[in-house]
């Protein structure tokens, strides 16, 4: 079951009142968007090409991407990459001619010799490679745009981070929530019907950094599971700088889980595969939803917060939010 199903009906008042998160028929919008990244000053930014004349002739004129050995060209010297050759069955996409093997031994020549920015240059990133060094910098660069942390469909949006919070609040109308400490209730009728699910994703910002909280329904195994855990929205070294909590109890039993929040690069699945948050099983979740069990009332409670080095001691101690 997908996001399509699913409503969040919430509170604001996070020290007083609990959110309360209804599963039910509803629709939603799918977002598949094609918007490209923002820059810090929500200037839209397409992919960075240094304007260079040597440049455009390492572009591949197929997929537009920067072309690495071996770089082929057909009789005519017109120029593709290795995995363009395959997808265009032989033939020069520029004169139709066959491409036979012929590399351009020149033109990768060239390319040694050149040193170009970082294409997120502009999302802040300082540094200059030699060519063929670039791209293996570029897949972990640190200033590259995320992926929307959206877990309700497949969203193709990315972008740096203040981007994506005004995406995820004016696109996919997540709740926004200021404050270090939460109170939710998930609520869902008939919950043995459910097999996997995922509610609505709720954005805490403190610290002045923004976290993503996760619920969700699945599958362990054989065993149906109901799921929470925190993601950090940045990089994996900064999250290690927070620690959070969860629980969920009633009628004198309760579950707590404590650990480091998952950084936004991480995608929402791979976390959830492995298993990395206050995991619930089914048979309990309904013994703390009391009642007769034919209905999920779920209450999630939660805190976050900083651990800073006691420089005299040497050891980390937590910075609580008022």
């Amino acid at each position: 079951m997908d996001i399509d199903s699913i409503e969040c009906v919430s509170s604001i008042d996070m020290d007083e009142d609990e959110i309360i998160h209804h599963h039910h028929h509803q629709n939603h919008h799918h977002f598949s968007s094609s918007k490209a990244p923002h820059n810090n000053n929500g200037v839209l930014n397409s992919t960075i090409h240094p304007a260079t004349s040597v440049h455009e002739l390492l572009e591949c004129p197929v997929c537009t991407n920067s072309m690495y050995p071996p770089i082929h060209q057909c009789r005519n010297g017109h120029t593709l990459c290795s995995t363009c050759k395959t997808r265009v069955q032989n033939r020069c996409p520029t004169c139709r001619q066959e491409l036979g093997d012929i590399r351009c031994l020149a033109l990768e020549k060239v390319a040694e010799s050149l040193e170009l920015p970082c294409k997120y240059y502009t999302f802040g990133c300082p540094e200059i490679f030699p060519y063929y060094s670039k791209l293996k910098h570029e897949n972990i660069c640190n200033f590259r745009p995320y992926n929307c942390p959206y877990a309700g469909s497949e969203c193709s949006v990315t972008g740096d981070i203040p981007y994506l919070v005004a995406h995820l609040r004016d696109d996919h109308k997540v709740d926004m929530h200021s404050g270090c400490t939460f109170n939710h209730r998930y609520v869902k009728s008939n919950p043995r019907e459910v097999e996997n699910a995922t509610w609505m994703l709720t954005v805490f910002h403190c610290f002045g950094q923004y976290f993503c909280l996760h619920f969700e329904a699945f599958q362990l195994g054989m065993a149906p599971v109901y799921m929470a855990f925190l993601r950090f929205m940045g990089d994996e070294m900064e999250a290690r700088n927070y620690s959070y909590s969860l629980e969920v109890g009633g009628y004198g039993r309760k579950l707590t889980w404590e650990g480091t929040p998952r950084s936004v690069r991480d995608s929402h699945r791979k976390v959830r595969d492995s298993h990395d948050g206050l995991i619930i099983q089914r048979n309990m979740a309904l013994f703390f939803s009391g009642g007769d069990r034919k209905e999920l009332k779920l209450r999630v409670t939660g805190r976050i917060w900083k651990e800073q080095q006691n420089l005299d001691a040497g050891a980390c101690i937590p910075n609580l939010c008022s």
